[in-house]
């Protein structure tokens, strides 16, 4: 299997023909982690769509250059585009429920603070980690475009900031409706809430803004969990996972 980097470089630094010096931390993965070795095929990305067919060209120990042969315009984005706003939840928690959230396909990721959130300082530190996170599943899962994580906000804030219309799907535990029931269309927000759950007050509130109370079923899952079931299953029915 080709190893993949995300390269973040200008647009149009990208292009047949060229040869160009790998940023140092993309340098440092392909040669240290990777172990990549002179002339080992690379594909490379930067988020703006599609893939570029490399090799690379050592250049010394820490320095690597890439050779680029050719642009692929393949894109691996799912049809049905999910907006997860998640509760901040347990920092290992909350690492892993956004690496799996990109994989399966995720078109976005909006951290909100609930009233039982966990881990609510540092938001735009922790931003940064979990985009940082998000390029590494799209290294791994084969995606080309790296799905925006905001920075955490309120519940309430982010709700009213939100796109009008727009469909959206709360997860409560115990809610009459199931959410493989539930018909999507092109556009979803889909909210997952903190471990405790969304408070009545949010529920409320969620409801109040047009979403759609849902359960997964006659077990409680712990809130990561919930995000790669709740999207599989969404996805699924939109046609992500074909």
């Amino acid at each position: 299997m080709t190893a993949r980097l995300h390269v973040d470089l200008p647009e149009g630094a990208l292009a047949a023909g060229r040869t160009i010096a790998l940023p140092d931390g993309c340098a440092h993965h392909a040669l240290r982690a990777l172990r990549m070795r002179d002339g080992d095929a690379v594909t490379l990305f930067d988020g703006r769509g599609g893939e570029w067919r490399a090799s690379l060209v050592v250049a010394g120990r820490r320095d690597a250059h890439a050779r680029i042969e050719a642009h692929d315009p393949v894109e691996r984005e799912a049809p049905l585009a999910v907006t997860l706003a998640l509760a901040r939840i347990a920092s290992d928690a909350m690492d892993s429920a956004v690496r799996k959230a990109v994989e399966l396909g995720a078109a976005a990721i909006a951290p909100v603070v609930a009233a039982r959130s966990q881990g609510a300082t540092q938001g735009a530190k922790r931003a940064e980690h979990w985009r940082r996170i998000a390029i590494a599943a799209c290294e791994q899962c084969g995606r080309n475009r790296i799905p925006p994580i905001a920075d955490p906000v309120p519940l309430s804030e982010w709700l009213g900031a939100r796109a009008q219309p727009r469909a959206g799907i709360a997860l409560v535990p115990g809610a009459a409706k199931p959410l493989g029931e539930i018909a999507v269309d092109r556009a979803l927000d889909l909210a997952i809430g903190p471990e405790g759950g969304w408070t009545p007050e949010e529920t409320r509130a969620l409801g109040h803004y047009g979403f759609i109370a849902a359960s997964i079923g006659p077990r409680i899952l712990r809130a990561d969990t919930a995000c790669v079931a709740a999207l599989s299953v969404v996805l699924s029915s939109g046609g992500g996972l074909r």
